[in-house]
């Protein structure tokens, strides 16, 4: 009988589909300093951003055969060595891609609306300054006929695209590798209609762009910093719903202090699970704490992809 520990959760309908392959699954989270030991007991193992599959851990369990990832980047698995040692591993980066982008629309509605600031406020001074506040919010705007600029084009940025055009706003993308800027958009009805996408360099969308969020994989240096925010827009916005380390967060917290950009909006940090305090506290910032992919029709699809493969692969 082949044993799975999905040790960072998984959805019941991915759950079951593997049980009733006549997998056994085991959602108790083993911590991680105890999963040399105890993953010896496991012929594979899911885990989502908290779990790290790294080489030491693979070289204490040889009995290991699959690794999955439920969601779209494998930062916390040293994917190449697994493979080396013949171990499959896998992930599910289609099925969370429109709730993430959703998610950077729901930050993007907070920050023209000042929403994240007035939110903390109102049960605070609601009371006694209602017409403070009313003042202090007075100058919104609206996302329509703004430039928004996809630093990844990949499936999260396509999709927000997609959600982009539906909202009446100009599109540039921008990705490290050549990609396909025709989009097809499902209207209501079924109805599909085809977008094309303007491209752009991560300069000039850094340089033009009215809101700009980011979707790349990891890299070893943040892709905003200092001198990207002075050559943005005054009143720009950021949005990071992607991984931690892409934005500067010193520099961050600087141009928010001097006004060169309006808000920005994070659902990752540095240093998870224990965001710095001043970026938690900033009255121009909007939080969410690393929930992009936590919905409960992404977790179903995750937990289903996720339990495909697994079958698929002891299959082989």
């Amino acid at each position: 009988m082949i044993k799975i520990l999905a040790n960072d959760g998984i959805d019941p309908a991915g759950k079951q589909l593997l049980e009733e392959a006549g997998f056994i699954i085991d959602t108790n989270n083993i911590p991680q300093d105890e999963l040399p030991t105890k993953l010896q007991n496991y012929d594979g193992i899911t885990v989502r951003s908290a779990t790290k599959v790294r080489k030491a851990l693979i070289d204490a369990c040889p009995n290991l055969k699959l690794i999955g990832r439920g969601g779209v980047g494998v930062d916390n698995i040293d994917v190449e060595y697994a493979k080396e040692k013949g171990i499959g591993v896998y992930n599910t980066p289609a099925s969370s891609s429109l709730s993430v982008a959703e998610l950077v629309f729901a930050h993007l509605f907070t920050g023209v609306r000042f929403l994240q600031d007035s939110n903390r406020k109102m049960p605070v001074e609601g009371s006694t300054k209602f017409n403070d506040l009313k003042k202090a919010y007075a100058k919104g705007i609206e996302l329509r006929g703004k430039t928004i600029g996809i630093l990844g084009f990949g499936r999260i940025g396509r999709e927000v695209a997609k959600i982009a055009i539906g909202v009446g706003m100009d599109v540039l993308a921008y990705d490290l590798f050549p990609f396909n800027p025709e989009l097809e958009i499902v209207l209501g009805g079924g109805t599909t209609v085809k977008v094309t996408v303007k491209t752009a360099t991560q300069e000039e969308i850094i340089k033009q762009a009215d809101f700009i969020t980011i979707h790349t994989p990891f890299v070893d240096k943040p892709i905003i910093g200092s001198t990207e925010f002075e050559k943005m827009k005054k009143g720009a916005g950021v949005v990071n719903c992607s991984r931690g380390g892409l934005i500067d967060e010193d520099a961050l917290i600087t141009a928010l202090d001097s006004g060169k950009i309006a808000f920005a909006a994070l659902d990752v940090f540095d240093n998870e699970p224990t965001p710095r305090v001043d970026i938690l506290t900033h009255p121009k910032i909007s939080l969410t704490p690393h929930i992009g992919a936590s919905t409960n029709e992404a977790q179903e699809r995750i937990g289903l992809e996720l339990a495909n493969l697994i079958i698929g692969h002891f299959k082989k």
